[in-house]
């Protein structure tokens, strides 16, 4: 799997800090979002704590229209979402598995849609819920 997923949501449905605590919370993750995120302008590295541990990843917001063309099969999908998330981690387990929580919180509690540009695929909540879970295994 890639290391950058993109996250499709309404500007107006990106949640503050504390409504992402919850959501994440509420799918029974123990990753803490740290006081650092603030939405639309976080444009790098933000900390995130799994399980007592650091998981912080690399977070951008960007307007859709400054996005490249989109795939035919995710901007079918788009509808009114006109904001991308760019979510990045590098090769250790935790980052990946907090990006997967955030991305997996987004889907499934803020109607967003998770895309995948280097397989161009689009992520249904229980799958990423999936991966989250097998990248948990392997810590």
């Amino acid at each position: 799997m890639a290391r950058t997923l993109t996250v499709y949501l309404k500007r107006d449905g990106v949640p503050a800090r504390a409504a992402l605590q919850q959501a994440i919370t509420a799918l029974g993750f123990k990753l803490t979002v740290e006081s650092d995120y603030v939405p639309f302008k976080n444009l790098s590295y933000l900390p995130f704590t799994l399980d007592g541990e650091d998981a912080g990843f690399t977070i951008r917001f960007d307007e859709v229209s400054n996005a490249p063309a989109l795939p035919p099969n995710l901007n079918s999908q788009l509808g009114e979402r006109d904001l991308a998330i760019n979510l990045r981690w590098g090769g250790d387990a935790r980052e990946r598995a907090s990006a997967l929580i955030v991305a997996s919180v987004l889907a499934s509690s803020f109607a967003a849609v998770v895309h995948a540009a280097d397989e161009d695929a689009v992520y249904p909540t229980a799958e990423l819920i999936h991966m989250v879970r097998g990248t948990l295994e392997t810590l």
